[in-house]
């Protein structure tokens, strides 16, 4: 079988080895929290905006489609709904809300994030070429692979690499960390389609900024021989048994603490 790769595998590994263990090879399950269904519906809602007719791509046709993907998703994973129903007090109660307020709340919440949105892009001028675009390529043996949140192609060719995030943009000296995964898909957009993405965005809705990154050959064979290196490294960790932790703030929020 061809080693394959994916960005949040990749980091995974480099934020902790033995999570990398536990979610690829002991495949831990992990049970999902209110804050990452709200963030799976929130992409649902950005991507269906664009079916959408351009004059109905307003923050309000947008909102409106969080209740019918909610419904949606809460068909095909029951357990979310009582995930949902206690996870935020009622708007302006001072007190803990029943099931229906919770979740009000917590659609309510989704909304302001979709709203948002509107204030760094406007939909209605836009045409993306893909959405949630499954993109693979093979480099030196190991399969790099993953989805693209939306691709934009200009007419005379050149790409925009747009990932929708429901959280607070980085602080500039974590900036590279959140561009990797970014550089990642250039990399594997390069390698499949011959084209190196003239932008890579990264849109952060919790605080309404926007991370820009212009990426060139040098910067993706950069990439590219990091994940040679990383690879070699999980290569090594299976062989040895060596999947040492690396304790630090981010175990405060491991499911496997």
């Amino acid at each position: 079988m061809t080693p394959a790769l994916s960005p949040s595998r990749a980091a995974d590994f480099m934020q902790c080895p033995l999570l990398y263990r536990f979610r690829v090879i002991d495949r831990l399950p992990e049970p999902p929290t209110a804050a990452t269904a709200r963030g799976t519906l929130v992409h649902a809602a950005l991507e269906r905006v664009f079916d959408l007719p351009a004059p109905e791509r307003t923050p309000e046709g947008a909102v409106g489609l969080l209740q019918p993907e909610w419904e949606r998703m809460r068909a095909e994973h029951p357990e979310l709904a009582a995930l949902v129903s206690g996870s935020a007090p009622a708007a302006g109660s001072g007190s803990a809300a029943g099931p229906d307020g919770a979740e009000q709340a917590w659609l309510e919440q989704a909304a302001v994030l979709v709203r948002r949105w509107f204030d760094l892009e406007d939909p209605s001028r836009l045409e993306p070429a893909e959405r949630e675009l499954y993109v693979e390529a093979e480099a030196d043996g190991l399969v790099l692979r993953g989805y693209v949140d939306r691709l934009d192609v200009a007419p005379d060719g050149r790409l925009r690499v747009v990932d929708y995030k429901t959280g607070r943009s980085p602080s500039e000296a974590f900036e590279g960390k959140a561009l990797f995964q970014m550089k990642f898909y250039a990399l594997v957009l390069w390698r499949a389609r011959g084209v190196v993405p003239t932008l890579l965005q990264l849109v952060y809705l919790r605080d309404g900024q926007l991370l820009r990154y212009a990426p060139d050959e040098q910067d993706l064979r950069a990439t590219e021989r990091k994940l040679q290196a990383l690879w070699q490294a999980i290569e090594r960790a299976a062989r040895t048994g060596d999947w040492r932790p690396r304790p630090g703030r981010l175990c405060d929020w491991c499911h496997h603490r």
